[in-house]
Order: C-alpha cells, then sequence, then structure tokens
C-alpha cells in the first residue's frame, strides 16, 4: 500500500460544487431542513475526520409529511401520460450527463470507489434513466380474442400508487436512479430515503429530475436513518417498498408491509460464487476474479466473494490471483494510480477484519492481505483493508457462507463440476453465479443448476446490462426485478376490460 502521508492528496476535493440545499429534504419541491432541526456529518471514508457536509436527520414527521405530498401530486402526475413522463426522464439523462463530473466527485468523496469508478456508475445511470425513458412509448397491455361476438378483451397498466424507495450506500446514484426512474415513468410518485453514509449523490439526482421538469411532489427526498425508514415501511398510504439493503432490514420491511399487504421489491444479501473447471482460461478466471472481488473494495451486492476450483488447478490458479492482488496500490480515490480505496465505514471494516479471523480459526490460510491497513502507513485514519485471498477455506463456513461485503475472497477447492455446482449452491443467498470453462455441456449444464437469478460464462461476475433484469434468487431477492421491463410488475397493477359493442 502506499504510504498516505499529510502531505498527499487525500483530501475532500474544494471543487465538489455542492448546491447549497444538497444536505436538505425535498418536500413537494421544497429543500427543507428536518422539521427537528436535527442534523447527522457526512464524512469522507478515506479520511473521516473530513466531513462532506451537515445533512438533514429526519424523523417519521419528515417521512409523513413527504408521503402526504406524493400523495397530492399523485393524480396529476398520471394524468401527464408515460410518453410526456419519459421526455422529462430523457431531459433528465441530459442534465445528468452535464453534471457527470460533479456527480462522480461527490459519489467518490462520500462513499471511497475510486473516480474512475464514480464516472462508470454516473455512465450506468444515465444509461438505465434513457433505457426507462425510452418506455414511456412501450409500457403496454395486450389486445386478445374475446369469447363473444362484437366484443373485445384488453389488458392496460395502472400506477400502484406512493411508492417508497430506500436505498443503499454502495451504489449511490445508480441504484436510486434505477428505482426512481420507473417510478416515474409508470405514473408512481414516490418518497426516497438513501442510506445516511452516502446521502448526497441521491440528493443531486432528485435535483437533477426537479431541473428536468418532475412535478413537485412526484420525487420527495427524506434523508436520515431508521426513523423516516420505519415510517415509509408502515405508512397505509404507501402502496409499495422497493429496498435495496441487507437480509434482517428487508425482513423488517416485510414484516410491517405484510399486515396492510403493501407490494415489495427487496433485494438483499449475496454471497457469489465463481467457479474455475481445470479447463478454464486461468488468466481470463483470475482477471475477471480480481475484478470482481476487488472492484468497489468488494462492496457490491454481486461481488465475488468466493471461487470454487478444481482442485488439480487451485494453486495455479492462486498464484495468479496472488501475482494481481499484490500489485494493487491502496490510496486516495481521487488518485487515478489508486487501485483500492476505502471501505465506507468502520463497521465495514471491522466486519472484514473478524470475517478473516473467523477463516483462520477453521483451517484458512491467508495468501496475501488479512489486515486492515497499519496506522503507520494510514495517518488520515481511513477505512483502509487490505486486499485479501484466502485459500483451502471449508465450504460449510461462515466466512464461505456469509457475506463480509469487503475486499475478502475466499477460495474452496471442489472436486469435480458436480461437487463445485453443489458448493456453489450450498448458500442461502443467490444473487450471481459465474463459470469458467470451455466445456459446452458443462457450460448448459450450469446454467440450468446454478440457483442464482444473475449468470455468466467466462467473463467477470459481477452486475448487469441496464435492459437486463437485476435480480437475485433464494434469499437475495423478493419481489420483481429491477432494471428491466420486468420491473413494471412492482410500479404498475395490471387491469382487463371486456367490451361489447
Amino acid at each position: 500500500m502506499t504510504t498516505l502521508t499529510d502531505d498527499s492528496r487525500l483530501t475532500v476535493p474544494t471543487d465538489l460544487s455542492l448546491p447549497p440545499h444538497v444536505g436538505r429534504n425535498c418536500i413537494a419541491g421544497e429543500w427543507v431542513e428536518a422539521r427537528s432541526g436535527r442534523t447527522f456529518s457526512n464524512a469522507n471514508p478515506a479520511h473521516p475526520d473530513q466531513i462532506i457536509a451537515e445533512v438533514a436527520d429526519s424523523g417519521a414527521d419528515d417521512a409523513a409529511a413527504a408521503i402526504a405530498a406524493a400523495g397530492r401530486a399523485a393524480p396529476g402526475w398520471e394524468a401527464l401520460g408515460s410518453i410526456e413522463r419519459g421526455k422529462i426522464l430523457f431531459r433528465a439523462a441530459e442534465v445528468m450527463e452535464r453534471r457527470t463530473e460533479e456527480l462522480a466527485r461527490v459519489i467518490t468523496a462520500e462513499q471511497g470507489k475510486k473516480l474512475t469508478e464514480a464516472r462508470s456508475e454516473v455512465g450506468r445511470a444515465i444509461e438505465i434513466l434513457r433505457f426507462i425513458a425510452g418506455e414511456g412509448r412501450r409500457l403496454s397491455g395486450s389486445t386478445l380474442p374475446a369469447d363473444e361476438p362484437r366484443s373485445m378483451a384488453l389488458t392496460w397498466h395502472r400506477p400502484l400508487g406512493v411508492v417508497a424507495l430506500i436505498t443503499p450506500w454502495n451504489f449511490p446514484l445508480a441504484i436510486p436512479v434505477w428505482k426512481a426512474a420507473p417510478a416515474l415513468l409508470s405514473g408512481c410518485t414516490a418518497v426516497i430515503k438513501p442510506s445516511p453514509l452516502a446521502p448526497l449523490s441521491t440528493a443531486i439526482m432528485v435535483d437533477i429530475l426537479n431541473e428536468a421538469g418532475v412535478a413537485p411532489g412526484a420525487i420527495n427526498l427524506v434523508q436520515g436513518d431508521r426513523e423516516p425508514g420505519e415510517e415509509l415501511s408502515a405508512n397505509p398510504e404507501v402502496r409499495g417498498i422497493s429496498f435495496t439493503g441487507s437480509l434482517p432490514v428487508g425482513r423488517s420491511i416485510q414484516q410491517a408491509a405484510a399486515p396492510r399487504l403493501a407490494r415489495t421489491q427487496l433485494e438483499l444479501g449475496g454471497k457469489n460464487a465463481v467457479i474455475v473447471l481445470a479447463d478454464a482460461d486461468l488468466d481470463a478466471a483470475a482477471d475477471a476474479i480480481v475484478h470482481g472481488a476487488f472492484g468497489q473494495a468488494g462492496q457490491r451486492c454481486s461481488a465475488t466473494s468466493r471461487v470454487v476450483v478444481e482442485s488439480a488447478v487451485r494453486e495455479d490458479l492462486v498464484s495468479r490471483i496472488v501475482d494481481r492482488v499484490s500489485d494493487m496500490v491502496l490510496g486516495d480515490p481521487f488518485d487515478a494510480q489508486t487501485d483500492l480505496g476505502p471501505v465506507v465505514d468502520s463497521s465495514r471494516l471491522d466486519a472484514c477484519i473478524r470475517g478473516v479471523e473467523g477463516a483462520l480459526a477453521v483451517g484458512a490460510r491467508v495468501r496475501v492481505g488479512g489486515h486492515a491497513v497499519a496506522d503507520s502507513a494510514n495517518p488520515h485514519g481511513g477505512h483502509y483493508m487490505e486486499p485479501t485471498v484466502l485459500s483451502e477455506v471449508p465450504a460449510d463456513s461462515e466466512i464461505a457462507t456469509e457475506e463480509v461485503f469487503g475486499p475478502v475472497l475466499s477460495v474452496i477447492d471442489a472436486e469435480d463440476f458436480d461437487d463445485a455446482m453443489a458448493i456453489s449452491n450450498s448458500v442461502r443467498y443467490g444473487m450471481s453465479g459465474t463459470i469458467f470453462t470451455e466445456n459446452r455441456p458443462h457450460i448448459f449444464d450450469a446454467l440450468e443448476r446454478f440457483e442464482a437469478g444473475m449468470l455468466h460464462v467466462n467473463r467477470p461476475g459481477v452486475g448487469a446490462w441496464p435492459h437486463l433484469p437485476h435480480m437475485g434468487a433464494k434469499l437475495s431477492q423478493y419481489g420483481a426485478p429491477e432494471c428491466s421491463a420486468d420491473t413494471w410488475e412492482f410500479y404498475t397493477e395490471l387491469r382487463s376490460a371486456c367490451i361489447s359493442f
């Protein structure tokens, strides 16, 4: 790791150009403080003593006010029609493109991912906006045969109503976009609550939507933590809740929504495996694994957390991975030479350390990394975890079955293809699954047998394109997919009509 000295560039940049209202709530188109007057500090994870902004620390009453504003805006926003709403989202994409660098720098400052990764996130958000905007002319139903003469049958979509969008810190722009854009396009009105660990990127998204012409109250922003989140989950005027985050919180949202039969869309944890068979291109596999495990410091729901490799090639593969990881530069995420920035906060760093310690206790071996960065190399106190590779990890150990959500990779031995598939499917999550092999029968067999939502062959096992469903299986997902046209299953209700003439 590069030493982060006092004269390094590890500073909050002076050119973030934050709008003056960015730390406030946005309710009915107005930027307002929390009703309690409380705020919380948004800190830079690379230098936690540096405060980027003071942000509204909202309570349940702020969330209730935002829900009421969304309800008042709903009739007019629905009446606008999906084509006109799509035009507004196209304008939002244009505004966001103009503000790319501003957004990328804010993402890096508050979340800690490299600036290049932040720019990629902005680009993905723009692509999602444009895809969803185009759906304004495709949000259609069906014309069906009628059982009687001089009759016709048809179906169409109606907006669900007021929806709550509760978003995480790891993609503080892209995930809010892939929730807010379809909500608005469908004719829903929304209240969005971002994570308090990365609130500003979402606030700028709302600012952009307002600038593009979204009606006041159609999109509302409430900052804060548990109190507004609980109100959004339990308020009877909220018809649906879209949440991305941890399994325990997702379960609590489901329990709050169930008594009133509110609809939920929950994207939860992942413990994603890359299977590498003996006939695989090991260099290509190593490149993909390093990208999937250590990109964005491993803080992705689809991050590569496990490598399940045929024992015959384990050492050949591990040596390639270790060679690549050993060359990584940890440092300031604004520095172009940095390969790995900090994790988001001290609790995430502690989780990484506990995971490694637990793995060692059951016989795993550290091949590289394994520690938080020493204070002597990290005078700013940033939340830095060494990129870590563990081998000889028991397939049923905690490190092999539960999320770490950081730059820690477990390598697990498999006897053959069938054993590798069994190990891959042995966990309770099912976000993504990947296989590296040249054996075509194994490829198509794996696509049938993976218990995961997003599958990859001979490529990195992270993410999906904007028009593909973003979804998991098992305890990784409940409800409709996101990003694709399949997301209308959440944001709309289907109507049918039989017409005689």
